[in-house]
């Protein structure tokens, strides 16, 4: 059982050092356990930093593209060296890493394809009360387009089996916290959470500038996945609303119209045509929609396809590269019989 802790950076230059010192060496259950660092185009000593203290395995990007894309860059780095279970934590040392056991023991019982630490936003010292409430408030709504249970939507430490990594595909830019779990919800991976700690505040968060930044990325990304698995849903219930706005001021139109005085109200007419009109074309868009939401599962069963084979046969290639020379004239050897039969 391999295990790969990914660390997305964004100049972490003086926080990455105090992060790796607090990570486990060893790990019940897990036979391998290496380290990733995803400098996402800092203009420090990131990269250097991780490569001193040991770190295994570094990626650099050449400028920044954003922690959605770092994080998706980490499970494909983390799938193509041979993880079993990918760990993904703060370079700001924000969560306990005490708790990693704790974090990946339900995939490894079976009972879970995705864990997600629960950091008990309540209890965040470090979280003002509006901080709080928004958290709180953002992980209902995420829980109720997703169908999961996961009380901390925002929780950048978690866990991930190999086959859940490998049905991911993270479109955002911005965050891939909340694109996840609805992806995962939605894909019927398992998704779990358990209770974590945290550690003190290093630093104020990078990812956004002000919360009113943070919740309209948030909402866009929440209603934009929920419209890609549920097209026909989202369309149904604005072309309903249209028509029944067009048919409420065509029936008023039409009260005034036998209460003789109709002819003071031909905008309504023209209002109602239009809402009715609108109400159609929405709904056809649904329609087509739904049709297009159908392919993209195909597209995405075979990029999933794909991706099993070309890790399969990397693992050919590692495998192949450790035979002697004789085991592999015996393969060939073998490999012919098979064919002669």
């Amino acid at each position: 059982m391999k295990l790969i802790i990914q660390i997305p950076c964004l100049n972490e230059e003086a926080s990455l050092p105090v992060t790796l010192r607090e990570l486990p060496t060893q790990l019940d259950g897990v036979d391998e356990l290496e380290l990733l660092v995803i400098d996402d185009g800092s203009t420090d000593r990131t990269s250097q930093v991780a490569c001193e203290l040991g770190v295994e395995h570094v990626i650099r990007f050449p400028r920044n593209r954003g922690l959605a894309r770092a994080f998706m860059a980490g499970l494909d780095a983390c799938l193509r060296l041979g993880a079993d279970i990918i760990v993904n934590t703060d370079a700001d040392n924000q969560y306990c890493a005490d708790d990693i056991q704790k974090l990946i023991q339900p995939i490894l019982d079976g009972r879970a394809e995705m864990v997600i630490g629960d950091r008990g936003v309540e209890m965040v010292a470090d979280f003002s009360p509006l901080k709080k409430r928004l958290q709180k408030l953002g992980s209902w709504f995420v829980r109720q387009v997703s169908g999961t249970d996961v009380p901390d939507a925002t929780s950048g430490f978690r866990a991930l089996s190999r086959e859940a990594a490998l049905r991911l595909n993270i479109m955002s830019t911005f965050s891939y916290t909340i694109e996840s779990i609805i992806q995962a919800g939605k894909k019927g991976i398992i998704v779990t959470h358990v209770p974590v700690r945290t550690n003190r505040k290093m630093r104020d968060s990078r990812l956004f500038t002000s919360i009113k930044q943070y919740i309209a990325r948030s909402l866009v990304t929440t209603v934009r996945m929920y419209t890609m698995f549920r097209p026909l849903r989202v369309f149904t219930l604005i072309g309903t609303a249209l028509l029944a706005g067009g048919t409420g001021v065509g029936l008023r139109f039409i009260y005034y119209l036998l209460a003789g005085s109709g002819t003071g109200h031909i905008q309504s007419v023209i209002l109602c045509g239009a809402l009715i009109i609108m109400g159609l074309v929405t709904l056809l868009i649904g329609i087509l929609a739904d049709v297009i939401s159908f392919n993209r599962q195909l597209i995405e069963d075979n990029l999933y396809r794909t991706r099993r084979i070309e890790l399969a046969l990397e693992e050919l290639k590692r495998t192949e590269g450790s035979f002697t020379g004789i085991d592999r004239m015996h393969r060939m050897e073998e490999q012919a019989a098979s064919q002669r039969c």
